[in-house]
């Protein structure tokens, strides 16, 4: 476990805002004296959440979205904010029926990650979705969702596809095969 003190924060400042993000820059001072000006974004405090939903033992379902940030559509699974008054597993239902049509019998918190916390204090929830049926809510998608069952043994063809490259849902599908005991 590392004793390295936290740097101490001399001045914070908001220099930009928008609906969903803040941009702020913070002057810190480390334990040696050195001083740094970074900069970082801070979402609202809801967090979030991303859901893999598994159709049945050997099929999980991924949906294809536009992602404005890389101007493509990339493969990928169910995610969004928690709302207030909802805790993650309520969530990651609405979520799931919002943009697969399903509901899930059984949620499981596979792990909370870091989005990038180097400059980004937001954090999103993993979860493992199964016994799915159907059940659809209305959703905030402006186009209907592409839904792609993919065969989860088959993770070399998946990881070889260009519109399967987001990091979270990567790292969602390693942590779902680990939970379910796949090599």
């Amino acid at each position: 476990m590392s004793s390295q003190q936290k740097p101490q924060i001399i001045h914070t400042e908001l220099v930009a805002k928008s609906r969903l993000f803040r941009v702020e820059q913070v002057h810190l001072k480390f334990s040696n004296g050195v001083e740094r000006v970074y900069e970082r974004m801070q979402g609202g405090s809801r967090g979030a959440v991303m859901v893999v939903p598994m159709l049945d033992e050997h099929t999980v379902l991924l949906v294809k979205e536009y992602a404005v940030g890389t101007e493509t559509y990339e493969l990928g699974f169910v995610k969004g904010l928690i709302d207030p008054g909802e805790d993650e597993l309520q969530a990651a239902n609405r979520e799931l029926q919002e943009e697969a049509g399903f509901q899930a019998e059984r949620l499981t918190p596979l792990m909370e990650v870091a989005l990038a916390p180097g400059y980004f204090s937001s954090k999103m929830i993993i979860l493992l979705a199964q016994g799915l049926t159907p059940s659809k809510l209305e959703g905030d998608e402006p186009e209907p969702l592409e839904l792609v069952p993919w065969p989860i043994a088959d993770l070399d063809g998946l990881l070889a596809r260009a519109d399967f490259s987001e990091s979270r849902a990567i790292s969602a599908l390693f942590l779902a095969r680990k939970a379910l005991k796949l090599s």
